[in-house]
This record gives C-alpha cells, structure tokens and sequence, in this order.
C-alpha cells in the first residue's frame, strides 16, 4: 500500500461508475451539513436556553439527573456531554465499520436516528429544556458517527489521486446545503407574523425542517454507494482516516 496504488472495487470501476458513486457520495454532505448550520450553529442554542430558563429555578438553576446547571449553561454543556460521547462512540463506529464491511447500514442507522432526533426537535416548547437536552445529544453523536462512516467511503470510492478533489466537491455541496437552507430558515424566522406562526413556532419549525432535509437527502448515497467487504488496515484500505479532518469532529466543537 506504500505504493499509493490500490486494488478492489474502487480500482476496477470504469470512470463513469465511479463517477456516479462519487457523485452519490457528495449529497450525504448535502444532508447532514444543514444540521451543523441551522441546528448547532444559530437556532437550537438560543432557543433551548430560553426553554431552560422557563424551568429554571428562582436562582436561576436547573437540574438534569439532579445536577444544578445554570439554565444560560445548559445548551453548552449539553453540547460538551455529546462530544465527549462522540469521542468515544465514533473509533468503535469506525472500527466496526471497517472491520465488517458493512458501512452502508451503520451510515443508514445513525444518519436516521440523527434525523429523527433532529426532527422532535419540533415538539421543544414550554419547560422541555430535559428533552431538549436528550435529543440534542442524541443527534449530534449519530451526526459523528455518521460522518466518520461517510467519509471512510472515500478511500473505496475514488483513486489516489482523485481524493482531493472529490472530497473537496463533497465540502462544497455541504456548504451549499447549508447556506440554502439557513437563508430560508432566516426567512421563516424573521417574517414569522407575515406568516401567522409565532417566533417559537418558527424556530421549531426551522430546527424538525433541518432534520427532515437530512432524512430525505440521505437517500441519494445509500442508494449509490456500494457495500464492499472488509479491506485489510492501511493508509488506503478504506479506514475512517481517509479523509483528514473530519467534519463530525469540526461541528461537533461547535
């Protein structure tokens, strides 16, 4: 493997197969990365701080499993309880999945229970500051392990030279998806009276939209991607290390 060659399925495609799977690979960039933007980045902090602080005590306390959190600190350290999560879930995710060769349903079960929990998030309202706190730590792991699992498609779907390129492609489609779908939250959040939903409505709305997308987008990859057994380890058998950085990491810190 030192050579930067490899075998397999990815080195016997024909371009155009190739092609088409890589092509598939990119929108499950396109799904998930609206979590990241809408979700963890400007909706959900804001908006489960002000659940929190409706539950809050006259000090200005809250108390999930009994522990007193300042309610104005409870969406950051619920936030820091789901990386610690990810930290350690995503290497057994990855290992698993390299090991078994069956990333496919690994990528399907945690891309669907991160949507599924993204879109409760619809029902946040009053004092639910608890459920909040669950689902949110709930899909932001499966967003990580999902990632991790995506990007180890990299090293099987796309040649040595190739990488770069395809998952900078990939990069861009999340973007692109995130910055589409914000403008159109932003819109439904700042003329929600034009609208004739309330602020609260609309913010809930925006975050169950964000899940929803995720859910529907996914279908794209899963429907393209090929299942492949298990590769030996290296620097290009198709290991979680394919593509540097991983972005589950990146949102995941916010």
């Amino acid at each position: 493997m030192g050579t930067g060659q490899i075998s397999g399925p990815a080195a016997e495609a024909d371009p155009a197969a190739r092609r088409r799977e890589q092509r598939g690979w990119y929108f499950y960039d396109w799904a998930n990365s609206v979590f990241a933007t809408s979700v963890l980045t400007v909706f959900l902090g804001p908006y489960l701080t002000e659940i929190a602080k409706a539950a809050a005590d006259a000090d200005g306390y809250v108390y999930p499993l009994g522990i007193p959190v300042r309610d104005g600190s409870f969406f950051a350290y619920t936030v820091s309880v789901s990386v610690l999560l990810s930290v350690l879930v995503m290497p057994w995710a990855a290992a698993v999945a390299d090991r078994s060769g069956r990333k496919k349903p690994i990528l399907a079960v945690s891309a669907y229970v991160g949507a599924a929990a993204t879109a409760g998030m619809f029902f946040l309202d009053g004092d639910r500051y608890l459920l909040g706190g669950l689902l949110l730590v709930v899909a932001n792991v499966a967003y990580a392990v999902s990632v991790v699992v995506y990007n180890a498609f990299l090293p099987q779907i796309a040649l040595p030279h190739e990488r770069d390129a395809v998952s900078s492609r990939g990069w861009a489609f999340g973007y692109a998806a995130g910055s589409l779908v914000l403008v159109g939250n932003l819109g439904l959040f700042l003329g929600h009276e034009a609208l004739g939903v309330s602020e609260g409505e609309a913010v809930r709305i925006c975050l169950a939209s964000a899940g929803v997308w995720w859910a529907v987008f996914t279908l794209v990859p899963l429907r393209r991607l090929l299942e492949r057994p298990a590769m030996p380890a290296g620097p290009d058998a198709g290991g979680a290390g394919g593509r540097p950085d991983p972005e589950g990491v990146r949102a995941a810190l916010g």
